[in-house]
């Protein structure tokens, strides 16, 4: 019983604050902080919020909103204050001053967040390394504490000196770590482009989904793995925030023996930290690299149309344009949207139910098998192993046999249509 009541005690409770600087997205925006607060299992006892022209640099709200969120977070008996936006080390500083509590922002909860989901080795250096380059230019706040504590002692300079020694200690320490996490981020993507090399190599398309957190796109690689790749192979699925952090590649066999290779990728949210943005930027390169992007969008949410410009955005600022790409508007059946329906590049499914997949696929094909082609070809009986590579890797429609030797017709990629020209009878 004792216990139980200590783990009472120790569950957090916070207000959320937020500034509307004439955003239309605001209350979707306090909304999502709230549902990442709930993904940290931390509850929300109260918000609040102001409407600005322009962010308070001292404590990002004004002053007066200070006395008022103080007052209230004694009144809810909270013990965790946080900010909707990331908050500058001064602001943090000052507000835990005036406010006399725990303070965090936007910014550390995604991070805390991706922490507790990193489960690769990749996934997990990339997440220590945004946190340690978001804590760096905080350091200062952290040790604040302590130079409060050389001031009362009179603010001797030896005292003062000790805490600044310490402060350079601690820098140096982030730095060394961070230059460390890098150098092995280089191996890992070092690795990564080899496998691409690879894959170019093979001629092998890549299809990319891409989205906001929580869009299905999982649900989506899952129902195409059962379909079309091994079932032992399906991705982990939760219908929670950031349940995929981990780059999974699936290799899908079609019934025509054609083949692409199905890349899931990490969920976007609004004010995505930027550290984070650059820390798994070479896992979002595996996008970069696609020949189609899948753009997943959970059209039963309110907020869809700002999801897709969110995703778009972020896209934009790690470099992935003018790659095709298919909108595929998924959870129709929560929506009360007739599905499954196709208007050129739009697709409406419902990934859950198994709806619309077909289709998908009749809308991958046309994008990246456009190259292929139908020839007859006879190959010369010495050369079994040109059918035997046929039979393997391009649709064979029909064999016969001639005194020159094996007739094909065959529908197969343009670079294989090149590499055996020389026994092509027909077009």
């Amino acid at each position: 019983m004792t216990r139980l009541k200590e783990v009472e005690e120790l569950k957090e409770k916070a207000i959320l604050v937020g500034v509307n600087l004439n955003d239309p997205n605001f209350d979707y925006s306090m909304e999502e902080l709230e549902n990442l607060a709930y993904a940290l299992e931390v509850e929300v006892v109260g918000k609040v919020t102001q409407n600005l022209e322009r962010i308070n640099p001292s404590h990002y709200v004004g002053k007066g909103k200070v006395d008022e969120i103080k007052n209230f977070y004694e009144e809810t008996g909270a013990n965790l204050v946080i900010f909707n936006d990331e908050l500058s080390p001064s602001q943090i500083r000052n507000l835990e001053r005036d406010l006399d509590c725990k303070v965090i922002d936007r910014t550390t909860l995604i991070l805390d967040i991706f922490d507790r989901r990193a489960k690769t080795k990749e996934a997990k250096l990339q997440v220590e390394l945004a946190q340690l380059q978001y804590m760096l230019p905080r350091l200062v706040g952290l040790h604040s504490s302590l130079s409060r504590q050389a001031g009362s002692t009179g603010g001797s300079l030896r005292n003062r000196g000790l805490g600044e020694t310490k402060l350079e200690l601690d820098r140096r320490k982030i730095e060394d770590q961070i230059a460390r996490l890098r150098k092995e981020l280089d191996e890992v993507e070092e690795q990564r482009e080899t496998q691409r090399k690879k894959r170019r190599k093979n001629e092998i398309p890549v299809v990319s989904l891409v989205g906001y957190t929580n869009a299905g796109k999982s649900t989506i690689m899952n129902q195409l793995i059962s379909k079309y790749g091994h079932a032992e192979k399906e991705v982990f699925e939760k219908d929670m925030l950031f349940a995929t952090l981990d780059t999974s590649v699936r290799k899908m066999e079609l019934p025509d023996k054609k083949q692409f290779l199905l890349t899931d990728t990490v969920g976007f949210v609004s004010k995505l930290p930027h550290q984070l943005v650059k820390a798994f930027r070479s896992t979002l390169e595996e996008a970069r690299e696609a020949d189609l992007l899948l753009h997943v969008v959970d059209v039963s949410h309110k907020e869809y149309k700002f999801m897709v410009d969110v995703t778009n955005q972020t896209l934009k600022e790690i470099g992935i344009e003018d790659v095709p790409t298919l909108y595929i508007y998924n959870k129709c059946d929560l929506a009360g949207i007739s599905y499954p329906q196709v208007y050129g590049d739009d697709l409406w499914i419902s990934a859950k139910e198994g709806k619309g997949l077909d289709e998908l696929i009749k809308c991958i094909r046309k994008h990246i098998f456009a190259d292929y082609c139908t020839c007859e070809m006879v190959i010369p009986f010495h050369r079994g192993d040109i059918v035997s590579y046929l039979n393997e890797n391009a649709t064979v429609l029909s064999t016969e046999y001639e005194e020159e030797g094996t007739r094909l017709k065959v529908e197969l990629k343009e670079a294989d249509y090149k590499k055996f020209e020389d026994f092509v009878v027909k077009n």
